[in-house]
């Protein structure tokens, strides 16, 4: 959607304090300890995917880089930004410094014009904006000012909260390369550019650009999940959207969707799940509903860790009396227990779809959509294409949001640890049934159009 990127990035800013833009290096230092305590005692499990060697370690270094002074709020949030990401678990992190680009972008500023998609160890253009005609998309990067692109992603990759490369290869053409490298390079007028073309390198030197009118003025978000039903000669098309917003206005367009499908008989139903941000169980949950034959659950273990900053989130912002929040609110602090939630029944026979079922996905298939992908799978409801999701479907998530008291910046915390249907706890994304790659993630469509194709022959 042309413009999302700065309603994206304008919502981050309005949860940060705006009253002091520099912070001394002791407060800094403060900062990060705070944080540091906050990361271990309010995570579910902090050290999953790391040690407690490695996370000091990393702090450290993290400690000693604050050096100046004083410092802007773009490099606090950029060092602060580096420790959740130590833990590696993409639902804990400090989010891109959105104030701080688009000031930046509103005064002039200028971005890296080609766009990148991450795919194997090879890195490929995207989306060509700058004035180079010669560059087209799916021609392979090699060097930007004479760094091997490798090199240039390792600087970049410590900002990012992963739990493995492919994730965080994902995150960064998702969320747009030339942002983050904005973020940790800075300014750059030109960039010397090496790509190999016809088995030959073949070096450019490209202009930087607007950052608003000549880069996010023309582009569309790859996380771009919007609600589409269309029917095609061999099936009925639903994209669901994210698993979020108003929810009766959600159910609203689910009900009138299964209508239309139902009443034109369609054989074939695709359900699309890339590109998807993911969101609530309450509102996937009642997408499978048209789907299930029987009462089903989305996890088949959920648990939950109580922690004082929980508690404070809680008691600020939730309704102290629900269930769900009074079992934190009574335990102590540093308590993980589980957390049962209750079957949900189908929707009545007579408006289910009985047809068959196939979902797609991809490595943009985040969070609850890539939870509802195993959850159709484990279910036997659907057959999925696609490729991997980056995302893991038993994860640590369950996310709450606490406010670093100096420079009020955000940190999302996973309080939760979420197991799929069928119980696998197994350090991988979502597999499809039938792999097809989304090359490029760009506008030709590989994945529905190769199942289009499959379904005309079946």
């Amino acid at each position: 959607m042309k413009h999302q990127l700065l309603l994206t990035l304008g919502l981050l800013m309005t949860s940060l304090s705006f009253g002091q833009t520099y912070f001394s290096k002791q407060e800094v230092r403060e900062e990060l300890n705070t944080l540091k305590k906050t990361l271990i005692d309010a995570h579910y499990n902090a050290f999953a995917y790391t040690t407690p060697e490695a996370f000091e370690a990393g702090y450290q270094d993290v400690y000693n880089k604050i050096t100046q002074d004083s410092l802007s709020l773009l490099e606090t949030t950029n060092l602060l930004q580096q420790l959740p990401a130590l833990l590696k678990n993409g639902h804990t992190l400090i989010d891109f410094p959105a104030p701080s680009y688009i000031a930046y972008a509103q005064e002039g500023g200028t971005v890296f014009p080609l766009e990148l998609a991450f795919e194997a160890d090879t890195v490929y253009v995207r989306k060509n904006w700058s004035t180079e005609a010669e560059i087209h998309p799916g021609t392979r990067l090699l060097r930007i000012n004479g760094q091997p692109i490798t090199e240039i992603v390792s600087r970049i990759r410590p900002q990012i909260a992963a739990e493995r490369p492919y994730f965080s290869n994902a995150f960064l053409e998702g969320f747009s390369f030339p942002r983050y490298y904005w973020q940790v390079f800075g300014t750059q007028e030109n960039f010397s550019v090496t790509l190999q073309e016809d088995g030959h390198p073949k070096t450019y030197t490209l202009a930087a650009i607007p950052a608003i009118e000549a880069y996010e003025m023309r582009r569309n978000e790859v996380i771009n999940s919007t609600q589409k039903l269309q029917f095609y000669e061999q099936a009925a098309y639903l994209s669901p959207g994210a698993f979020s917003g108003a929810l009766e206005e959600y159910k609203s367009f689910i009900d009138s969707a299964f209508t239309a499908i139902n009443t034109r008989k369609s054989a074939n139903l695709i359900i699309d799940l890339r590109n998807n941000p993911g969101g609530d169980d309450a509102f996937s949950d009642y997408l499978v509903g048209y789907l299930a034959r029987q009462p089903f659950q989305w996890n088949s273990s959920f648990r939950l860790k109580t922690s004082e900053a929980l508690k404070a989130h809680i008691r600020a912002k939730q309704d102290t009396t629900a269930a769900f929040w009074k079992r934190a609110l009574n335990r102590p602090n540093g308590t993980q227990y589980a957390y049962r939630f209750e079957p949900t029944s189908p929707q009545p026979e007579h408006l289910r779809y009985t047809g068959k079922v196939y979902a797609l996905i991809n490595r943009q298939s985040y969070s609850q959509a890539a939870v509802t992908a195993a959850q159709l799978q484990d279910y036997k409801l659907a057959t999925l294409v696609g490729e991997e999701t980056a995302d893991y479907p038993s994860l640590y998530a369950s996310v709450f949001r606490y406010t670093l008291p100096i420079t009020g910046i955000e940190v999302q915390i996973a309080k939760g640890y979420i197991v799929r249907v069928n119980g696998s706890e197994r350090a991988e994304g979502v597999l499809p049934d039938l792999f097809i790659r989304d090359h490029l993630l760009d506008e030709e469509d590989e994945i529905l159009n190769q199942l289009l194709k499959h379904l005309s022959k079946s």
